[in-house]
């Protein structure tokens, strides 16, 4: 079975950096992806996807990106189910990435690294289900 997922599109918001109770970072950020067709306006429209990332992949992905910024992503869709404040079931779809490349020059202002790429194969792309902070 395959389970995989590559986007290219530009963060809508900085991405969010939040650590799990044992101290794993974990970071969320949404990207407007274009549609490869306009509408009948004439216009293209965009999909918004969720993405989060993990560990050292996260905090990197936390300190250099800032709305706007053009990513590639690469991972694997994931759909989970949760009870929202009311005790209904939802469910949420996202990507988890295992790399992201950055394809635009960084604001010098925002970025003081050289590196445009980043991936995390060494670890598990997640924690263990009781580590998940939301």
């Amino acid at each position: 079975m395959l389970n995989r997922c590559v986007l290219i599109g530009r963060l809508v918001a900085d991405p969010q950096l939040r650590y799990t109770q044992s101290g794993i970072a974990v970071t969320s950020f949404t990207l407007a992806v274009d549609r490869p067709f306009t509408n009948q306006s004439g216009e293209r429209e965009a999909d918004f996807i969720d993405i989060v990332t993990w560990r050292k992949l996260a905090e990197t992905c936390a300190n250099h990106l800032n709305k706007g910024r053009l990513v590639a992503v690469d991972g694997r869709l994931q759909i989970r189910s949760y009870d929202d404040s009311n005790g209904i079931r939802r469910k949420a779809s996202e990507i988890v990435a295992d790399a992201v490349r950055f394809l635009d020059r960084a604001d010098s202002s925002r970025s003081s690294s050289g590196d445009s790429s980043t991936q995390d194969q060494h670890e598990s792309p997640e924690p263990g289900f009781d580590d998940v902070p939301f």
